[in-house]
């Protein structure tokens, strides 16, 4: 199945509605849970990269203007198509990017309800009409798509990720040229196949693949891509802000370094029970993972030694051998070598290594990027694991003695894009709601992000929103229309 699979998508780009041989240099792409080349994708070349532009360019004069019914009807089609393909294309995430593979099915499907979500979002987008001063005038506010967009997307959720802004395009009337990752770009070109299948007009969405320094950047500096939609770290998209030599719509959805309070008052076993999923799954690899965590001083002994309880009972496992387990490998050898400086940096400073701290044993682990899933206690914000994003799977402990020093912790952090709390006392919970500077707060939960919801950043974890009506809104320009008709003056 797997040299099945990817044959068909090896070298390939997806430019005007067609996979064609990609004609720049190839890029070996890895199994990181068994250090494998599993297939080569094309550096798009500047030629390419034009063609995608133009393509989409003159699918957008078309596709902005049909009937929002006709595009809500497409991407249920896409999400139709997605949904029945799902054990294929959770294959091949697990081949490139080493999360189980049943975790991996999980995405997919999530990509699928994003397409029906948007699909029922794009038959909603309403007007308004504006009272004037006068009589005799009418002010009415309409919305239209923006046009061409350039999506550049990151490896740790490499369908989910395109999805947002894939459909939240499709639906708002724009097209879309997709960059997705180096280490991920078979999902994409798997998520091509499906928008063929649905008959998605040529040119609406394109897929070219190759390093974001180059393709991604050429479509930042392009004069015809009207939007950049990124999601990635915040060095990169302060980058991307920076380049635009135009004018251009944003949406950064960048770095995080992501807290949880746990108060007095909380649900102990609970409060474990989400540090353990939302610290460690995916590897630590999610920009809304729980990087350091704050504990009320009577509590701190008692969670530390059942989050080392919960931590230690995690299955590790090859993605594809074993689809069941809790976290696979980590997708490259780069957030292996930061976790393992972050960790030692801890160490050096005076934290506790509380459990893991190293790569599991066994012969199935000896070629993959394992890592076993680590806490260190008695941190401090000198530390790296406090104060950086890991993104792997470690995370710092600390104890806090009131409210308003937990508070000061969480918020000591250039990022705002989720945190967490467990508490049961109200006015606790009403007291932290309010004080986190966070996009995203969740409380007495770990899901920070829902569809239906918005989702974004502030401060250095970005600009702009995903999810929700106010995700598809980021892909329309308002426009005011002032009419003098003179009834009534």
């Amino acid at each position: 199945m797997t040299d099945v699979t990817l044959s068909q998508l090896d070298g390939k780009l997806f430019i005007d509605g067609k996979f064609i041989e990609g004609r720049g240099g190839r890029n070996d792409v890895k199994n990181p849970a068994r250090d494998q080349v599993i297939g080569q994708t094309a550096e798009t070349t500047v030629d390419e990269i034009e063609q995608a532009v133009t393509s989409a360019r003159t699918a957008f004069r078309q596709w902005s203007r049909v009937p929002a019914k006709t595009r809500s009807q497409a991407l249920h089609r896409l999400g139709d198509a997605i949904t029945a393909d799902a054990q294929r294309m959770a294959h091949i995430m697990t081949l490139e990017q080493g999360k189980p593979l049943n975790e991996a099915k999980g995405e997919i499907l999530k990509l699928a309800e994003a397409c029906h979500f948007y699909a029922e979002e794009a038959v909603r987008v309403l007007g308004e009409i504006v009272p004037n001063d006068q009589n005799g005038y009418q002010s009415q506010v309409i919305r239209e798509p923006i046009g061409v967009v350039g999506a550049i997307t990151p490896w740790n959720y490499p369908a989910e990720l395109i999805g947002w802004k894939l459909c939240a395009s499709v639906a708002a009337g724009c097209t879309i040229i997709i960059k997705p990752a180096e280490l991920t770009p078979f999902t994409a070109l798997a998520i091509a196949e499906k928008v063929a299948e649905a008959g998605i007009p040529a040119g609406v969405v394109n897929v070219l693949t190759g390093k974001g320094s180059i393709v991604g950047q050429a479509l930042v500096e392009h004069p015809d891509v009207d939007k950049i939609a990124f999601t990635g770290s915040s060095a990169v998209g302060l980058q991307i802000q920076r380049s635009c030599p135009t004018v251009k719509r944003l949406s950064l959805e960048l770095g995080g370094n992501c807290p949880l309070i746990i108060t007095q008052s909380a649900d102990i076993d609970a409060a474990v029970k989400g540090a353990a999923r939302r610290s460690f799954r995916n590897m630590g690899q999610i920009c809304i993972a729980i990087n350091r965590i704050y504990v009320a001083r009577p509590l701190y002994s008692s969670f530390l030694e059942k989050f080392a309880q919960a931590a230690g009972g995690l299955t590790i496992g090859d993605g594809l051998l074993n689809p069941g387990a809790d976290i696979g490998s980590m997708a490259s050898a780069d957030p292996l070598k930061k976790t393992h400086e972050h960790l030692a940096d801890a160490l050096d400073k005076g934290a506790r290594l509380i459990t893991g701290g190293k790569a599991p044993e066994g012969d199935e682990f000896a070629k993959g990027f394992f890592f076993q899933p680590t806490i260190v206690a008695d941190c401090t914000h000198a530390m790296k694991v406090m104060s950086e994003e890991t993104f792997g799977p470690l995370v710092g402990v600390a104890p806090f003695d009131t409210l308003e020093e937990a508070t000061t912790l969480a918020n000591d952090t250039p990022y705002g894009l989720a945190s967490y709390v467990y508490a049961r006392d109200l006015q606790e919970i009403y007291q932290l709601s309010a004080e986190l500077d966070y996009g995203n707060v969740a409380i007495n939960n770990v899901d920070a992000g829902i569809m239906n919801a918005p989702y974004g950043g502030r401060k250095q974890s970005g600009i702009g929103y995903e999810h929700g009506r106010e995700g598809l809104l980021e892909y329309f320009n308002f426009k005011h229309i002032r009419l003098h008709h003179g009834a009534g003056a």
